[in-house]
C-alpha cells in the first residue's frame, strides 16, 4: 500500500515537472488548438491554446511503471499500459494532423475506428491468451459471472473499449473537465485492485490520480494548456483497460456514466435532428455544451460533473461488494 501511496505523489511530481518542460516546447512548435466554428461563441478567446498537454501525465505513469517493475510480481498492468499508450498513439497522429494544417480535423472517424478495433483485438488477444482475462461477464450487484463464448465476448468487448475511449474523448471539450471526471474513476479502479489483490494493477491509476491533479494545475480555467485527444485517448484506454483487466466490464455503465451520457448525447442529438429535419434535443451537444449554453460557468460544468462521476463511483463501489468481501 505504501508503494501505491508513493507511486500517486510520484506520478503528480512528475506530471507537474514535465508541465513545466513541455509548456515552452508546444508553444515553440506553435502546436496550438483550432477551435471549431460550430462551438459556443465564447471558446473562440481558447484559438492557439497549446494541445498534447497529456504527454505530461502519460510519460509520468509510464515512468512511475517501469520504476516499480523490480518490485513487481504481476506484470498484467503492462496489457492496459500498452493499450493506452497505443490509444494514445492514435491520438498523438489525429493532434499532430490538426496542429500540422492548422484545423480542427485530424484523422477521419474511419482512420480512427479502424486503428481502434485492431488496438482492441490485439490486447484482448493477448490478455485472453496469457489468462490474464476470461470469458466471464459480471454483473454488478448480483454477484453472478455469466460465461460467453470467446468470439461473442471478444465482439462484445471490442464493442465497449471503442465506445469507451470515443466517449471519454468527447468528455474533453471545456477545461478540468475530462481530468477532473476521470480522477473519481482512478480512485475507484485503485481502490478496486487493492481490494482485490492486485497491487501491481493499483500503480497505473495511482499514478494517474497524481498525475491527473498535477495536470489541473495547468489545465484549470483559463486553461494554458489542453491534452488533447492524446491525452483524452490513453484515459480512455486506461479505463476501458482496467475494467478488462479486473474482469469486471459493465462496472464501466458506473464508473463511466459521465462519459455514456456525453456519448448518448451526442447520438440523440444527431438523431433527433436528422429525424425531425432540423429541430436539436438539446442546445448544443455534447451535453455539456449544453450546460454552458444554458449559461453554467465552465468551473460549475466541471464540479457538477466531476461530483456525478464521484457518486458513480461510490456506488460502483457496492456494487462490487461481493466480489471485494
Amino acid at each position: 500500500m505504501t508503494r501505491i501511496l508513493i507511486t500517486a505523489v510520484v506520478g503528480g511530481a512528475l506530471s507537474w515537472a514535465l508541465g513545466q518542460l513541455l509548456l515552452p516546447m508546444l508553444h515553440a512548435l506553435k502546436a496550438g488548438a483550432s477551435i471549431l466554428e460550430i462551438g459556443p461563441s465564447w471558446h473562440k478567446s481558447k484559438n492557439g491554446t497549446p494541445i498534447m498537454g497529456g504527454l505530461m501525465f502519460i510519460l509520468a505513469s509510464t515512468v512511475c511503471l517501469l520504476g516499480n517493475l523490480p518490485a513487481m510480481t504481476d506484470y498484467s498492468v503492462f496489457f492496459v499500459l500498452a493499450l493506452a499508450l497505443c490509444f494514445g498513439f492514435i491520438g498523438f497522429l489525429d493532434d499532430f494532423t490538426k496542429v500540422r494544417h492548422h484545423q480542427n480535423l485530424g484523422l477521419t472517424s474511419v482512420q480512427k475506428a479502424m486503428l481502434q478495433m485492431a488496438v482492441s483485438a490485439l490486447f484482448l488477444y493477448a490478455m485472453y491468451k496469457v489468462g490474464a482475462m476470461n470469458t466471464h461477464l459480471y454483473i454488478p450487484f448480483w454477484n453472478v459471472s455469466f460465461d460467453l463464448h470467446p468470439l461473442v465476448y471478444i465482439f462484445f468487448a471490442m464493442f465497449v473499449m471503442v465506445g469507451c475511449v470515443n466517449s471519454v474523448n468527447l468528455n474533453d471539450g471545456i477545461d478540468g473537465l475530462c481530468a477532473g471526471d476521470t480522477l473519481p474513476v482512478m480512485v475507484f479502479f485503485t481502490a478496486a485492485s487493492v481490494a482485490l489483490g492486485r497491487f501491481d494493477l493499483a500503480l497505473l491509476p495511482a499514478s494517474l490520480v497524481g498525475g491527473l491533479v498535477a495536470y489541473l494545475t495547468y489545465n484549470w480555467h483559463p486553461a494554458k494548456v489542453f491534452m488533447g485527444d492524446t491525452g483524452s485517448l490513453f484515459l480512455g484506454g486506461v479505463v476501458c483497460g482496467m475494467a478488462f483487466a479486473l474482469e469486471m466490464p459493465l462496472i464501466l455503465i458506473l464508473v463511466g456514466f459521465i462519459y455514456v451520457c456525453e456519448a448518448m448525447s451526442d447520438i440523440l442529438q444527431v438523431s433527433y435532428f436528422k429525424l425531425t429535419h432540423g429541430k436539436r434535443l438539446f442546445k448544443m451537444a455534447p451535453i455539456h455544451h449544453h450546460f454552458e449554453k444554458c449559461g453554467w460557468k465552465e468551473e460549475k460544468v466541471v464540479f457538477v460533473f466531476a461530483g456525478v462521476a464521484a457518486f458513480m463511483c461510490i456506488l460502483a463501489w457496492f456494487g462490487i461488494s461481493g466480489l471485494i468481501g
